[in-house]
């Protein structure tokens, strides 16, 4: 195993307290939504953070008043126009799922506000998820004209079943943290004042477990999940490229900056 290089990293910082390594999106003032870069940083993430030898337990976190937008409209348009960068972001997606599912190491979700899109796939893809009762939870894929590819539609039916999950994912409405907790779709939801509290205290349970016995444990646990995923991720985002480079997508975007309702095509 090798020690993470912090460095190389400029959209997420870390920081440890004993074997508990703490990771947030750190693009506060856009509500941690994923730039090209950040992008390319979450689809490594994971592996780093599986080999990193002084860690056993991992917070995943963001910076503000969000814990991830998703992926930011520029990124999305940059995708819509050059065929290569959505070729990229593709194999990104999938390397960011993959490599949270494959991480042996229990991976907390401290949910500090809303996670949207792809911020709310990778807070659902985590082991314990502990958000404040602020936070609002919604895949708005569909909503935007997108196939929800990049692993909504592989996670939110394993936590609510089909008939909740086509609900909320065709129609990208947003839950509230509590009525999220009550569904099962995270674990907990708390008062603001409360989080760092409930976090730690499962930070520092797991910490004190048998490492070993919690990695080999989550192994078998996410073994049909895995299987699930890798009959799914590539039909998934090749569906997803192909609504990327839609009409619909674009009239997505302007109706949002002209602050009106779109008017889709269904192209």
């Amino acid at each position: 195993m090798r020690k993470m290089n912090f460095d190389s990293y400029k959209n997420i910082v870390f920081e440890r307290r004993g074997r508990i390594l703490t990771a947030t999106f750190n693009r506060p003032e856009h509500l941690n939504a994923a730039s090209g870069d950040m992008h390319r940083e979450i689809a490594r993430l994971f592996v780093d953070l599986a080999e990193d030898p002084d860690s056993d337990v991992i917070v995943l976190t963001g910076a503000g008043k969000a814990f991830s937008a998703g992926g930011d409209f520029e990124l999305l348009l940059e995708q819509n126009e050059n065929p290569h960068i959505l070729h990229a972001a593709v194999r990104e997606a999938k390397q960011a799922v993959f490599g949270l599912l494959e991480c042996q190491k229990p991976i907390i979700g401290r949910v500090n506000g809303d996670a949207i899109g792809l911020g709310c796939t990778l807070a659902l893809l985590c082991d314990i998820i502990i958000a404040v009762d602020s936070a609002r939870f919604g895949d708005p894929h569909a909503k935007i004209g997108l196939t929800a590819g990049d692993g909504g539609a592989i996670i939110w039916p394993q936590l609510i079943g089909f008939a909740r999950a086509k609900q909320y994912l065709f129609l990208g409405d947003l839950i509230k943290a509590p009525e999220a907790a009550a569904m099962g779709l995270i674990n907990f939801a708390v008062p603001a004042e409360e989080l760092d509290a409930k976090v730690n205290e499962f930070a520092d349970r797991l910490a004190a477990s048998p490492p070993l016995a919690i990695r080999t444990t989550k192994i078998l646990a996410n073994m049909e999940l895995k299987r699930i995923a890798h009959s799914m991720m590539d039909a998934g985002m090749a569906y997803e490229a192909m609504t990327m480079t839609s009409d619909d997508l674009l009239e997505a975007i302007a109706a949002f900056r002209e602050k009106r309702k779109p008017k889709f095509v269904g192209r």
